[in-house]
């Protein structure tokens, strides 16, 4: 059996990317270190209700912003494009046909991009 079981992302604040995460997708903090990581600058540590846990590693300046992706899946994509919309977010692609498949295209605080997804609309569209 082989299972992901922790990821970790740069960031350049990790409090803004804790809260974007857990208020805007729905993660549950695990823990947080303010002087935790290679730089002592601040780590936190989020979890998915699959188990998987996200750690947000602020690193010193300058980060590479928008390197690499996250494939999220949610219960219902236009809910959350529709939801997410209306907190001021601005997607970089709403809910629709992409080369990966059917969902919305959006960015975390530090550029990285989203793939959201739900398994009826990937289903009927993708």
């Amino acid at each position: 059996m082989i299972l992901l079981d922790h990821l970790t992302l740069a960031v350049r604040d990790w409090r803004a990317s804790r809260a974007f995460y857990v208020e805007h997708l729905g993660f549950r903090p695990e823990f947080e270190v303010p002087e935790g990581g290679p730089y002592g600058l601040g780590v936190a540590a989020l979890q998915d209700d699959a188990g998987l846990t996200l750690f947000l590693e602020q690193t010193m300046p300058p980060i590479a912003s928008g390197q690499g992706s996250l494939t999220i899946q949610v219960e219902d994509v236009h809910a959350f494009h529709d939801r997410l919309s209306g907190a001021d977010l601005d997607f970089m692609a709403p809910p629709g046909v992409h080369f990966w498949g059917y969902g919305a295209v959006l960015a975390d605080p530090d550029g990285h991009v989203l793939h959201v997804w739900d398994k009826a609309s990937m289903e009927a569209n993708g």
